[in-house]
Protein backbone atom coordinates (compact mmCIF):
# COMPACT_ATOMS: atom_id res chain seq x y z
CA UNK A 1 0.00 0.00 0.00
CA UNK A 2 2.79 2.44 0.87
CA UNK A 3 4.35 1.94 -2.56
CA UNK A 4 1.08 2.89 -4.22
CA UNK A 5 0.69 6.00 -2.06
CA UNK A 6 4.22 7.09 -3.00
CA UNK A 7 3.11 7.22 -6.65
CA UNK A 8 0.27 9.61 -5.80
CA UNK A 9 0.94 13.31 -6.49
CA UNK A 10 1.93 15.53 -3.60
CA UNK A 11 -0.40 18.40 -2.71
CA UNK A 12 0.15 21.30 -5.08
CA UNK A 13 -0.71 24.97 -5.09
CA UNK A 14 -2.84 26.54 -7.80
CA UNK A 15 -3.98 30.06 -8.58
CA UNK A 16 -7.24 29.24 -10.37
CA UNK A 17 -10.43 28.55 -8.40
CA UNK A 18 -11.65 25.01 -8.96
CA UNK A 19 -15.02 23.34 -9.35
CA UNK A 20 -14.63 19.61 -8.65
CA UNK A 21 -17.03 17.05 -10.10
CA UNK A 22 -17.91 14.96 -7.01
CA UNK A 23 -20.00 11.82 -7.44
CA UNK A 24 -19.08 10.43 -4.03
CA UNK A 25 -17.27 7.44 -5.57
CA UNK A 26 -13.67 6.47 -4.86
CA UNK A 27 -12.08 8.50 -7.67
CA UNK A 28 -13.81 11.83 -7.06
CA UNK A 29 -13.55 11.45 -3.27
CA UNK A 30 -9.78 11.08 -3.54
CA UNK A 31 -9.53 14.00 -5.96
CA UNK A 32 -11.59 16.28 -3.74
CA UNK A 33 -9.62 15.31 -0.60
CA UNK A 34 -6.30 15.82 -2.40
CA UNK A 35 -7.34 19.23 -3.71
CA UNK A 36 -8.69 20.17 -0.27
CA UNK A 37 -5.22 19.40 1.13
CA UNK A 38 -3.71 21.45 -1.67
CA UNK A 39 -5.84 24.42 -0.62
CA UNK A 40 -4.33 24.13 2.85
CA UNK A 41 -0.89 24.28 1.20
CA UNK A 42 -1.90 27.42 -0.69
CA UNK A 43 -4.55 27.90 -3.33
CA UNK A 44 -7.45 30.04 -4.41
CA UNK A 45 -10.35 27.86 -3.37
CA UNK A 46 -12.30 24.71 -4.17
CA UNK A 47 -16.02 24.11 -4.67
CA UNK A 48 -17.73 20.83 -5.52
CA UNK A 49 -20.71 19.89 -7.66
CA UNK A 50 -22.71 16.66 -7.35
CA UNK A 51 -24.97 15.63 -10.22
CA UNK A 52 -28.07 13.75 -9.04
CA UNK A 53 -29.04 11.63 -12.07
CA UNK A 54 -32.00 9.96 -10.36
CA UNK A 55 -31.10 6.62 -11.96
CA UNK A 56 -30.45 4.61 -8.78
CA UNK A 57 -32.73 3.99 -5.74
CA UNK A 58 -29.96 5.32 -3.46
CA UNK A 59 -29.40 8.55 -5.45
CA UNK A 60 -30.82 10.73 -2.66
CA UNK A 61 -28.61 8.99 -0.09
CA UNK A 62 -25.57 9.59 -2.31
CA UNK A 63 -26.33 13.32 -2.48
CA UNK A 64 -26.67 13.38 1.32
CA UNK A 65 -23.35 11.55 1.70
CA UNK A 66 -21.62 14.12 -0.51
CA UNK A 67 -23.17 17.01 1.41
CA UNK A 68 -22.08 15.52 4.74
CA UNK A 69 -18.52 15.00 3.51
CA UNK A 70 -18.23 18.50 2.06
CA UNK A 71 -19.60 19.98 5.28
CA UNK A 72 -16.92 18.11 7.23
CA UNK A 73 -14.18 19.50 5.00
CA UNK A 74 -15.66 22.98 4.75
CA UNK A 75 -16.13 22.74 0.96
CA UNK A 76 -19.18 24.43 -0.63
CA UNK A 77 -21.28 21.87 -2.54
CA UNK A 78 -23.88 22.45 -5.24
CA UNK A 79 -26.27 19.56 -6.00
CA UNK A 80 -27.82 19.52 -9.48
CA UNK A 81 -30.81 17.26 -10.13
CA UNK A 82 -30.94 16.39 -13.81
CA UNK A 83 -33.24 14.47 -16.12
CA UNK A 84 -31.44 11.92 -18.27
CA UNK A 85 -33.01 11.76 -21.72
CA UNK A 86 -33.13 8.04 -22.48
CA UNK A 87 -34.80 8.74 -25.84
CA UNK A 88 -31.89 10.75 -27.22
CA UNK A 89 -30.41 7.74 -29.04
CA UNK A 90 -27.12 7.97 -27.12
CA UNK A 91 -27.60 5.06 -24.72
CA UNK A 92 -27.78 5.39 -20.96
CA UNK A 93 -24.08 6.24 -20.50
CA UNK A 94 -24.04 8.82 -23.25
CA UNK A 95 -27.25 10.50 -22.12
CA UNK A 96 -26.08 10.62 -18.50
CA UNK A 97 -22.74 12.09 -19.60
CA UNK A 98 -24.53 14.78 -21.61
CA UNK A 99 -26.74 15.71 -18.64
CA UNK A 100 -23.71 15.77 -16.36
CA UNK A 101 -21.74 18.07 -18.64
CA UNK A 102 -24.72 20.41 -18.93
CA UNK A 103 -24.87 20.60 -15.12
CA UNK A 104 -21.15 21.37 -14.93
CA UNK A 105 -21.54 24.13 -17.53
CA UNK A 106 -24.42 25.65 -15.56
CA UNK A 107 -22.54 25.59 -12.27
CA UNK A 108 -19.16 26.91 -13.44
CA UNK A 109 -18.50 30.52 -12.49
CA UNK A 110 -16.37 33.03 -14.37
CA UNK A 111 -12.67 32.21 -13.99
CA UNK A 112 -13.20 28.72 -12.54
CA UNK A 113 -11.56 25.54 -13.82
CA UNK A 114 -13.42 22.21 -13.83
CA UNK A 115 -11.49 19.34 -12.20
CA UNK A 116 -12.51 15.72 -12.90
CA UNK A 117 -11.13 12.49 -11.47
CA UNK A 118 -10.36 10.31 -14.50
CA UNK A 119 -7.24 8.23 -13.86
CA UNK A 120 -4.79 5.99 -15.71
CA UNK A 121 -7.10 2.97 -15.81
CA UNK A 122 -9.89 5.13 -17.26
CA UNK A 123 -7.47 6.37 -19.91
CA UNK A 124 -6.46 2.80 -20.83
CA UNK A 125 -10.12 1.78 -21.16
CA UNK A 126 -10.86 4.81 -23.34
CA UNK A 127 -7.90 4.00 -25.60
CA UNK A 128 -9.07 0.38 -26.00
CA UNK A 129 -12.70 1.36 -26.63
CA UNK A 130 -11.72 3.80 -29.35
CA UNK A 131 -9.27 1.36 -30.92
CA UNK A 132 -12.04 -1.25 -31.08
CA UNK A 133 -14.21 1.32 -32.85
CA UNK A 134 -11.53 1.97 -35.46
CA UNK A 135 -10.52 5.44 -34.26
CA UNK A 136 -7.59 7.33 -35.79
CA UNK A 137 -4.93 9.39 -34.04
CA UNK A 138 -7.42 11.95 -32.73
CA UNK A 139 -9.57 9.31 -31.06
CA UNK A 140 -6.65 7.24 -29.77
CA UNK A 141 -5.29 10.32 -28.01
CA UNK A 142 -8.21 9.62 -25.64
CA UNK A 143 -8.51 12.15 -22.79
CA UNK A 144 -6.24 15.18 -22.51
CA UNK A 145 -4.89 16.33 -19.12
CA UNK A 146 -6.28 19.77 -19.99
CA UNK A 147 -8.96 20.59 -22.53
CA UNK A 148 -11.34 23.39 -23.39
CA UNK A 149 -14.77 23.17 -21.76
CA UNK A 150 -16.85 25.96 -23.27
CA UNK A 151 -15.22 29.15 -22.01
CA UNK A 152 -13.51 27.25 -19.21
CA UNK A 153 -10.71 24.71 -18.85
CA UNK A 154 -11.23 21.05 -17.94
CA UNK A 155 -8.38 19.66 -15.80
CA UNK A 156 -7.72 15.95 -15.15
CA UNK A 157 -4.81 15.99 -12.66
CA UNK A 158 -4.94 12.23 -11.92
CA UNK A 159 -4.78 10.99 -15.51
CA UNK A 160 -1.37 9.33 -15.02
CA UNK A 161 -2.24 7.88 -11.59
CA UNK A 162 -3.34 4.20 -11.46
CA UNK A 163 -6.54 3.32 -9.66
CA UNK A 164 -4.54 1.20 -7.23
CA UNK A 165 -2.81 4.37 -6.03
CA UNK A 166 -6.18 6.09 -5.55
CA UNK A 167 -7.42 3.13 -3.50
CA UNK A 168 -4.25 3.12 -1.40
CA UNK A 169 -4.54 6.88 -0.84
CA UNK A 170 -8.17 6.54 0.26
CA UNK A 171 -7.34 3.73 2.67
CA UNK A 172 -4.31 5.57 4.06
CA UNK A 173 -6.43 8.67 4.78
CA UNK A 174 -9.45 6.76 6.07
CA UNK A 175 -11.76 8.12 3.39
CA UNK A 176 -15.34 6.94 2.98
CA UNK A 177 -16.87 6.61 -0.49
CA UNK A 178 -19.89 5.28 -2.37
CA UNK A 179 -19.96 2.06 -4.40
CA UNK A 180 -22.25 2.40 -7.42
CA UNK A 181 -23.88 -1.02 -8.05
CA UNK A 182 -24.18 -0.24 -11.77
CA UNK A 183 -20.38 -0.59 -12.03
CA UNK A 184 -20.81 -4.32 -11.47
CA UNK A 185 -22.86 -4.80 -14.64
CA UNK A 186 -20.85 -5.86 -17.68
CA UNK A 187 -23.57 -4.69 -20.12
CA UNK A 188 -21.90 -1.32 -20.89
CA UNK A 189 -18.80 -1.69 -23.07
CA UNK A 190 -16.56 0.16 -20.63
CA UNK A 191 -17.65 -2.01 -17.73
CA UNK A 192 -17.01 -5.15 -19.82
CA UNK A 193 -13.46 -4.00 -20.45
CA UNK A 194 -12.96 -3.10 -16.79
CA UNK A 195 -14.42 -6.31 -15.38
CA UNK A 196 -13.18 -8.88 -17.90
CA UNK A 197 -10.65 -7.63 -20.46
CA UNK A 198 -8.29 -5.52 -18.33
CA UNK A 199 -7.86 -8.20 -15.60
CA UNK A 200 -7.03 -10.74 -18.33
CA UNK A 201 -4.49 -8.40 -19.92
CA UNK A 202 -2.85 -7.77 -16.54
CA UNK A 203 -2.35 -11.50 -16.05
CA UNK A 204 0.00 -11.50 -19.02
CA UNK A 205 1.13 -7.85 -18.97
CA UNK A 206 0.98 -6.44 -15.40
CA UNK A 207 1.61 -2.90 -16.66
CA UNK A 208 -1.04 -3.04 -19.42
CA UNK A 209 -2.93 0.02 -18.20
CA UNK A 210 0.25 2.07 -17.98
CA UNK A 211 1.33 0.96 -21.47
CA UNK A 212 -2.07 1.70 -23.06
CA UNK A 213 -2.22 5.07 -21.32
CA UNK A 214 1.30 5.78 -22.59
CA UNK A 215 0.18 5.02 -26.14
CA UNK A 216 -2.63 7.55 -25.69
CA UNK A 217 -0.03 10.13 -24.62
CA UNK A 218 2.04 9.44 -27.77
CA UNK A 219 -1.08 9.81 -29.93
CA UNK A 220 -1.86 13.06 -28.13
CA UNK A 221 1.60 14.41 -28.90
CA UNK A 222 1.22 13.47 -32.56
CA UNK A 223 -2.23 15.04 -32.65
CA UNK A 224 -0.77 18.24 -31.22
CA UNK A 225 1.81 18.44 -34.00
CA UNK A 226 -0.82 17.69 -36.65
CA UNK A 227 -3.11 20.33 -35.16
CA UNK A 228 -0.42 22.99 -35.54
CA UNK A 229 0.15 22.08 -39.19
CA UNK A 230 -3.56 21.92 -39.94
CA UNK A 231 -4.25 25.28 -38.36
CA UNK A 232 -1.70 26.80 -40.76
CA UNK A 233 -3.33 25.00 -43.70
CA UNK A 234 -6.79 26.11 -42.59
CA UNK A 235 -5.69 29.73 -42.48
CA UNK A 236 -4.32 29.28 -46.01
CA UNK A 237 -7.53 27.85 -47.56
CA UNK A 238 -10.00 29.89 -45.51
CA UNK A 239 -11.42 32.95 -47.26
CA UNK A 240 -13.60 33.79 -44.23
CA UNK A 241 -14.53 31.93 -41.01
CA UNK A 242 -17.29 29.89 -42.75
CA UNK A 243 -15.86 29.96 -46.26
CA UNK A 244 -13.14 27.81 -47.88
CA UNK A 245 -11.53 28.14 -51.32
CA UNK A 246 -12.19 25.02 -53.41
CA UNK A 247 -9.13 25.67 -55.59
CA UNK A 248 -6.86 25.75 -52.54
CA UNK A 249 -8.57 22.70 -51.00
CA UNK A 250 -7.82 20.73 -54.16
CA UNK A 251 -4.11 21.39 -53.69
CA UNK A 252 -4.12 19.32 -50.48
CA UNK A 253 -3.93 15.55 -50.29
CA UNK A 254 -7.20 13.79 -49.45
CA UNK A 255 -5.87 12.93 -45.98
CA UNK A 256 -4.83 16.51 -45.23
CA UNK A 257 -8.08 17.82 -46.66
CA UNK A 258 -10.11 15.60 -44.34
CA UNK A 259 -8.28 16.82 -41.25
CA UNK A 260 -8.56 20.48 -42.31
CA UNK A 261 -12.30 20.08 -42.93
CA UNK A 262 -12.82 18.47 -39.53
CA UNK A 263 -10.92 21.29 -37.86
CA UNK A 264 -12.89 23.90 -39.82
CA UNK A 265 -16.36 22.70 -38.84
CA UNK A 266 -15.43 22.18 -35.18
CA UNK A 267 -13.96 25.69 -35.01
CA UNK A 268 -17.34 27.02 -36.14
CA UNK A 269 -19.24 25.07 -33.47
CA UNK A 270 -20.74 22.53 -35.89
CA UNK A 271 -20.93 18.79 -35.11
CA UNK A 272 -17.90 16.69 -36.07
CA UNK A 273 -17.84 15.47 -39.66
CA UNK A 274 -18.50 11.71 -39.85
CA UNK A 275 -16.39 9.61 -42.22
CA UNK A 276 -19.45 9.09 -44.45
CA UNK A 277 -19.90 12.86 -44.91
CA UNK A 278 -16.20 13.30 -45.65
CA UNK A 279 -16.54 10.67 -48.39
CA UNK A 280 -19.52 12.55 -49.82
CA UNK A 281 -17.56 15.79 -49.85
CA UNK A 282 -14.63 14.08 -51.54
CA UNK A 283 -16.62 12.07 -54.07
CA UNK A 284 -19.58 14.31 -54.92
CA UNK A 285 -18.87 17.92 -53.98
CA UNK A 286 -15.15 18.37 -54.70
CA UNK A 287 -15.36 17.32 -58.40
CA UNK A 288 -18.31 19.65 -59.14
CA UNK A 289 -17.56 22.62 -61.40
CA UNK A 290 -17.03 25.82 -59.36
CA UNK A 291 -19.98 27.60 -61.01
CA UNK A 292 -22.51 24.90 -59.99
CA UNK A 293 -24.77 24.96 -56.93
CA UNK A 294 -24.44 21.76 -54.86
CA UNK A 295 -24.34 20.80 -51.20
CA UNK A 296 -23.79 18.00 -48.67
CA UNK A 297 -25.87 17.88 -45.46
CA UNK A 298 -25.36 16.30 -42.07
CA UNK A 299 -27.36 16.78 -38.90
CA UNK A 300 -28.47 20.44 -38.80
CA UNK A 301 -25.72 21.76 -41.09
CA UNK A 302 -24.67 21.75 -44.72
CA UNK A 303 -21.58 22.53 -46.78
CA UNK A 304 -22.65 24.32 -49.95
CA UNK A 305 -20.69 25.11 -53.09
CA UNK A 306 -21.11 28.57 -54.57
CA UNK A 307 -18.79 30.42 -56.93
CA UNK A 308 -15.72 28.32 -56.20
CA UNK A 309 -16.08 28.29 -52.41
CA UNK A 310 -17.52 25.96 -49.80
CA UNK A 311 -19.83 27.63 -47.27
CA UNK A 312 -20.70 26.12 -43.89
CA UNK A 313 -24.42 26.84 -43.35
CA UNK A 314 -27.40 25.76 -41.27
CA UNK A 315 -29.34 23.06 -43.11
CA UNK A 316 -32.53 25.10 -42.64
CA UNK A 317 -31.72 28.62 -43.76
CA UNK A 318 -33.81 31.53 -42.43
CA UNK A 319 -35.81 33.84 -44.68
CA UNK A 320 -38.05 36.86 -44.23
CA UNK A 321 -41.73 35.85 -44.39
CA UNK A 322 -43.51 36.54 -47.67
CA UNK A 323 -45.69 39.62 -47.35
CA UNK A 324 -43.86 40.90 -44.26
CA UNK A 325 -43.58 44.70 -44.05
CA UNK A 326 -43.12 47.32 -41.34
CA UNK A 327 -42.58 51.09 -41.15
CA UNK A 328 -39.19 52.17 -39.77
CA UNK A 329 -37.96 55.67 -38.89
CA UNK A 330 -34.35 54.63 -38.24
CA UNK A 331 -34.33 56.05 -34.70
CA UNK A 332 -33.68 52.64 -33.15
CA UNK A 333 -32.42 49.33 -34.55
CA UNK A 334 -35.07 47.31 -36.38
CA UNK A 335 -35.34 43.66 -35.33
CA UNK A 336 -36.04 41.43 -38.33
CA UNK A 337 -38.21 38.29 -38.28
CA UNK A 338 -35.23 36.03 -39.06
CA UNK A 339 -33.38 37.23 -35.96
CA UNK A 340 -31.30 39.79 -37.84
CA UNK A 341 -31.15 43.54 -37.43
CA UNK A 342 -31.15 46.71 -39.50
CA UNK A 343 -29.54 49.89 -38.15
CA UNK A 344 -29.12 53.49 -39.25
CA UNK A 345 -25.79 54.78 -37.94
CA UNK A 346 -24.48 58.33 -37.69
CA UNK A 347 -27.78 60.23 -37.63
CA UNK A 348 -30.85 60.30 -35.34
CA UNK A 349 -33.27 58.99 -38.00
CA UNK A 350 -34.75 59.40 -41.46
CA UNK A 351 -36.60 62.57 -42.42
CA UNK A 352 -39.69 60.41 -42.93
CA UNK A 353 -40.29 56.72 -42.14
CA UNK A 354 -39.46 54.15 -44.80
CA UNK A 355 -41.27 50.87 -45.28
CA UNK A 356 -39.20 47.72 -44.88
CA UNK A 357 -40.41 44.66 -46.83
CA UNK A 358 -39.38 41.18 -47.83
CA UNK A 359 -38.40 40.60 -51.46
CA UNK A 360 -41.20 39.63 -53.82
CA UNK A 361 -39.24 39.48 -57.06
CA UNK A 362 -39.21 41.85 -60.02
CA UNK A 363 -38.04 44.90 -58.03
CA UNK A 364 -36.08 47.65 -59.81
CA UNK A 365 -33.83 50.36 -58.38
CA UNK A 366 -32.25 53.57 -59.71
CA UNK A 367 -28.51 53.37 -59.04
CA UNK A 368 -26.23 56.38 -58.44
CA UNK A 369 -24.99 57.91 -61.69
CA UNK A 370 -27.61 56.13 -63.82
CA UNK A 371 -30.59 57.64 -65.60
CA UNK A 372 -32.74 54.50 -65.70
CA UNK A 373 -33.64 51.77 -63.21
CA UNK A 374 -31.99 48.35 -63.02
CA UNK A 375 -33.37 44.97 -62.02
CA UNK A 376 -32.49 44.32 -58.38
CA UNK A 377 -31.73 40.69 -59.24
CA UNK A 378 -28.94 41.81 -61.59
CA UNK A 379 -27.54 44.19 -58.98
CA UNK A 380 -27.37 41.43 -56.36
CA UNK A 381 -25.56 39.14 -58.77
CA UNK A 382 -23.00 41.87 -59.47
CA UNK A 383 -22.53 42.30 -55.71
CA UNK A 384 -21.89 38.52 -55.40
CA UNK A 385 -24.57 38.17 -52.74
CA UNK A 386 -25.11 34.48 -52.08
CA UNK A 387 -28.55 33.06 -52.97
CA UNK A 388 -29.38 32.12 -49.38
CA UNK A 389 -28.72 35.71 -48.28
CA UNK A 390 -31.14 37.09 -50.86
CA UNK A 391 -34.08 35.41 -49.09
CA UNK A 392 -33.18 37.35 -45.94
CA UNK A 393 -32.68 40.70 -47.66
CA UNK A 394 -34.82 43.54 -46.24
CA UNK A 395 -35.88 46.12 -48.86
CA UNK A 396 -36.45 49.79 -47.94
CA UNK A 397 -39.17 51.68 -49.85
CA UNK A 398 -40.27 55.32 -49.95
CA UNK A 399 -43.77 54.93 -51.34
CA UNK A 400 -43.39 52.70 -54.39
CA UNK A 401 -39.72 53.58 -54.97
CA UNK A 402 -37.10 51.07 -53.84
CA UNK A 403 -34.44 52.95 -51.86
CA UNK A 404 -32.16 50.15 -50.72
CA UNK A 405 -31.66 46.41 -50.48
CA UNK A 406 -30.32 46.38 -46.91
CA UNK A 407 -26.80 47.85 -47.06
CA UNK A 408 -25.92 45.89 -50.21
CA UNK A 409 -27.47 48.06 -52.94
CA UNK A 410 -28.38 51.75 -52.45
CA UNK A 411 -30.49 53.95 -54.70
CA UNK A 412 -29.18 57.30 -55.93
CA UNK A 413 -31.50 59.37 -53.64
CA UNK A 414 -30.74 57.36 -50.47
CA UNK A 415 -27.00 57.29 -51.09
CA UNK A 416 -27.01 61.09 -51.52
CA UNK A 417 -29.02 61.49 -48.29
CA UNK A 418 -26.67 59.21 -46.34
CA UNK A 419 -23.62 61.08 -47.61
CA UNK A 420 -25.20 64.42 -46.72
CA UNK A 421 -25.84 63.23 -43.15
CA UNK A 422 -22.55 61.30 -42.82
CA UNK A 423 -24.65 58.21 -42.08
CA UNK A 424 -24.77 54.58 -43.16
CA UNK A 425 -27.03 51.57 -43.10
CA UNK A 426 -25.87 48.39 -41.37
CA UNK A 427 -27.55 45.00 -41.90
CA UNK A 428 -26.86 41.93 -39.78
CA UNK A 429 -28.59 38.82 -41.19
CA UNK A 430 -30.11 36.44 -38.70
CA UNK A 431 -29.86 32.71 -38.19
CA UNK A 432 -26.08 32.14 -38.21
Amino acid sequence: MLAAVIHFPSPTSFDTPLLVGYSGGLDSTVLLHWLWHSVQAGGSGVRAVHVHHGLQPDADAWASHCQHQCDAWGIPLAVHRVTVDLQAGMGLEGAARLARRAAFSTELRAGEMLALAQHQDDQAETFLLRALRGAGVDGLAAMAPQAAFGNHVLWRPLLQVPRSALLAYAQAHGLDWIEDPSNLSDAPDRNFLRLHVMPLLRQRWPHAAEALSGSAVHCGQLRGMLDEEEEELLQHVQAAPRVLSVALLRQLSAERRARVLRRWVLAQGAPALPASVLRQLEDTLLPVAPDRDAQVRWRQHSIRLWRGHWYLLPAALPALPQGWRVDWDGRSPLSLPDGGQLQLLGTPGFDAPLQVRARQGGERIQLPGRDHSHALKDCLQREHLAPWRRAQLPLLFAGSQLQAAADVVLSAPLQAWLQQHDAQLHWRPGGW
